[in-house]
C-alpha cells in the first residue's frame, strides 16, 4: 500500500462532521488538503489547528451549489501545489420530512447541494485530472442512498444519484482515474439539524444516538486514497454495528 503523503486533495463540506474529520486526519498523513465550505471561520479554526500541527492547508468560501465556485475551488489547489490529486465530494444536506409535507425549497435544495454539487465538482475536477494523467474522486452517497425509508425519499433519490453518477463516472474514466463512493450509516455530524419537521428531527436524533465518530468515515479516504494507482476502491459503506439497515 501507498500512503497519502504528499497528496493534494480538496474537500468540499470541510467546516464540520466528515469533511473536517477528513482534513485533519488527511492533513496528519501528510496530505496538502484545501478546506470548501460556507463558514470561513471554522475553516480558518481547522486550518489553524492544521498549521500548528506542521501541515499544508488552504481555505477557501465555497457554495457547492454555484458552478464557479467550483471552479475557483479547484484551481485553488492547482495555484497553491502545483496539481490536484483529489477531490472529495462531502458537502450535503439532509432535512427530511414526509412527501405530503410539501417542503419543495428543501427537496430543491437537497437536489442542488447533494446532486449539482458532486456534478459541479466532477465538471471542475475532470478537465484537470484528463491533463495530469492522473486524480481521484471520492464522493459521499449513504446508507440511504441503498435503501428508501419514510421521511427519506428526497434525500435517497440524491444519494442514489450521486451513486449512479459515481458508478458512470467510473466506467468513463478509464484506467488512470479513480472513482470511490463512500456510503455512511448514523455518523455524528450536524446533518439532522437540517430538519424542519420538529417529530421527524426528534426521531432522526434518538436514532442517531448510536451514531459513529467522523473519524471512521476519515480513516476510509485515507484507506481508499492510500491504494496503489492501479487500485480503484470502488465502494464502501460504514455504518455502527448496532445500526440495523
Amino acid at each position: 500500500m501507498s500512503d497519502v503523503k504528499g497528496k493534494v486533495v480538496a474537500i468540499t463540506g470541510a467546516s464540520s462532521g466528515i469533511g473536517e474529520a477528513a482534513a485533519r486526519l488527511l492533513a496528519a498523513a501528510g496530505a496538502k488538503v484545501v478546506l470548501g465550505a460556507r463558514r470561513v471561520d471554522r475553516l480558518e479554526a481547522i486550518a489553524g489547528d492544521i498549521r500548528k500541527n506542521k501541515g499544508e492547508v488552504e481555505v477557501q468560501a465555497i457554495d457547492v451549489s454555484k458552478r464557479e465556485d467550483l471552479t475557483r475551488f479547484v484551481q485553488k489547489a492547482q495555484d497553491r501545489f502545483g496539481r490536484l490529486d483529489v477531490l472529495v465530494n462531502n458537502a450535503g444536506l439532509m432535512p427530511l420530512s414526509p412527501l405530503d409535507d410539501l417542503r419543495v425549497d428543501e427537496w430543491d435544495r437537497m437536489i442542488d447541494v447533494n446532486i449539482k454539487g458532486v456534478l459541479y465538482g466532477i465538471a471542475a475536477a475532470l478537465p484537470v485530472f484528463r491533463k495530469q494523467g492522473s486524480g481521484h474522486f471520492i464522493n459521499i452517497s449513504s446508507v440511504a442512498g441503498h435503501r428508501v425509508a419514510p421521511t427519506g425519499a428526497v434525500y435517497s433519490g440524491t444519494k442514489f444519484a450521486v451513486r449512479a453518477i459515481s458508478e458512470g463516472l467510473r466506467q468513463e474514466a478509464g484506467d488512470k482515474i479513480r472513482v470511490t463512493i463512500i456510503s455512511p450509516g448514523a455518523v455524528e455530524s450536524e446533518l439532522a439539524e437540517t430538519i424542519t419537521n420538529p417529530a421527524v428531527k426528534k426521531r432522526i436524533e434518538d436514532y442517531r444516538k448510536m451514531a459513529i465518530p467522523a473519524d471512521a468515515i476519515a480513516a476510509a479516504m485515507v484507506y481508499a486514497i492510500g491504494q496503489p494507482d492501479n487500485v480503484d476502491v470502488s465502494e464502501i459503506l460504514i455504518r455502527p454495528t448496532a445500526q440495523p439497515n
